[in-house]
């Protein structure tokens, strides 16, 4: 990799190699509710809420004081608000003090900082071979929440 070498137009560099586009960062700034899906090829920072499905191919960002009621698609997840949800992390999901997260994880690695809450369960596996096992879920649908609260028990129970 040249560390100086400048792309081109047609999106390679003056070598000739494709170059990979740069990752955007998208914000959902404090004060904001988006109600649907949320997709985005870079990185996703919630500082606000977003109610609905959110897809992000490299990182999703939840700001304290941020929120998502709905499921969480990436490589990697960094809580340090709220999210009432499932997140499949291709990689790693960090979980930091005083956030919570309401749902199942599967990641291949995980951090709970002390005071951070999970109320799910969590499987440390490969998301990519387990999501086509999960049901597809609508925030608020009587399945998805019955479901958490028998994820909640079996928690509670183990």
């Amino acid at each position: 990799m040249a560390m100086f070498t400048q792309p081109q137009r047609d999106g390679k560099d003056s070598a000739g190699r494709a170059t990979p586009r740069e990752a955007a960062l998208s914000i959902v700034a404090a004060g904001t509710r988006i109600l649907g899906e949320v997709d985005c090829d870079g990185v996703l920072k919630i500082e606000g809420t977003v109610v609905g499905t959110v897809r992000a191919a490299r990182q999703v960002l939840v700001a304290k004081g941020g929120s998502i009621e709905g499921d969480v698609f990436t490589r990697e997840a960094v809580v340090g608000g709220r999210i009432e949800g499932s997140i499949l992390a291709d990689e790693r999901v960090e979980v930091q003090a005083s956030s919570a997260v309401h749902g199942d994880i599967t990641t291949q690695r995980i951090v709970v900082q002390e005071g951070g809450e999970v109320n799910g369960r969590v499987l440390m596996a490969n998301p990519n071979a387990m999501s086509q096992e999960l049901p597809s879920r609508i925030p608020g649908d009587s399945a998805t929440t019955t479901a958490r609260a028998e994820s909640r028990r079996e928690v509670v129970r183990s």
